[in-house]
């Protein structure tokens, strides 16, 4: 996992890369998640795989550490929409 430079905010960005072979900026501050399929909440693990989940909940059954994706949080976001 390489850092880097968010080019629309500035803010420090770890790439991770997917199994597909992209890399994807997320903010590098591993949080919590739960995994439960078709949850709103979405988590990128270390290996790039995107899982929905919940990210609350009851610390004692925690499913694990991941990333956000730094698009869903970066103020200019916008500006790289396709």
């Amino acid at each position: 996992m390489k850092r880097g430079k968010c080019h629309g905010c500035g803010a420090e960005v770890l790439w991770i890369e997917t199994p597909a072979g992209k890399n994807m900026p997320c903010n590098p501050k591993p949080v919590p998640y739960w995994v439960r399929p078709k949850a709103p909440g979405k988590i990128v693990t270390q290996h790039g795989q995107v899982i929905s989940c919940d990210l609350e909940g009851d610390s004692q059954t925690i499913t694990g550490l991941g990333y956000i994706a730094h698009w869903a949080t970066c103020p200019a976001a916008k500006k790289f929409k396709r």
